[in-house]
């Protein structure tokens, strides 16, 4: 017998006799209070995001490129980091194929161990997909995958992340219920609200000390 399995054994041995605790959890206490109506989960979600400097701009599922586009050249960014095998990185390469005047794209298509320190050192900003967003607490709902991994929206200094208006959920108990979570924990979601930041022990805040130091959301209000 394993240690696991020695462990889990004397688990089980000490619950014998023993009679469970009725379970009185009240759901409404984890939703009612937060909830929203859907004209009000933007404003909702904007007013918590923007007050931890988090740039917020809103657009539609047809116009999106053309504001990441607009974005890039005011920033000046040299280039921008996509996952082309998603059908947003897909959307974008061909708004981007019409302008030979835009900066260059970069594609997340290789292991990081090839190309590390183009990465971590060359890479000035990145776009990624959500999986939604929570409005009690002003946060996105990242979910890396293997064709768009957590380093697109961890190492760049700039994260431009796209979501959906119709995927802002009210609460965390919502999204929980809605993905299933309880049946199978994702291994690596991820609860994004703000840029990076850090304070030092004179509380004095800085920026992209461990991530991204701008986050920029733009919301598609197709729906």
């Amino acid at each position: 017998m394993s240690a696991k399995q020695n462990i889990l054994a004397k688990l089980r041995k000490s619950l014998s006799g023993t009679t469970p605790l009725a379970d009185n959890f009240d759901e409404a206490l984890v939703t009612e209070p937060w909830r929203y109506a859907p004209e009000q989960r933007i404003a909702q979600l904007r007013k918590l995001m923007e007050a931890v400097h988090t740039e917020i701009h809103l657009t539609t599922a047809a116009d999106w490129p053309q504001r990441v586009a607009q974005l890039m050249r005011e920033r000046q960014l040299p280039s921008l980091l996509i996952a082309p095998a998603t059908a947003h990185g897909q959307q974008l390469s061909a708004y981007w194929q019409q302008y030979s005047d835009l900066p260059p794209l970069k594609a997340y298509d290789r292991p990081v161990e090839e190309w590390k320190a183009e990465l971590f050192n060359d890479t000035p900003a990145s776009l990624t997909g959500t999986l939604g967003a929570i409005a009690a607490t002003g946060s996105l709902i990242v979910w890396p995958t293997p064709q768009e991994p957590r380093l697109m929206s961890l190492v760049p200094p700039v994260h431009f992340a796209l979501l959906k208006a119709s995927e802002i959920h009210d609460n965390f108990y919502e999204v929980q219920q809605k993905f299933s979570w309880a049946a199978g924990m994702p291994t690596n979601a991820l609860l994004i609200s703000g840029p990076s930041k850090t304070a030092d022990i004179e509380q004095v805040l800085a920026y992209g000390a461990h991530g991204p130091k701008d986050l920029v959301v733009l919301i598609l209000e197709d729906q």
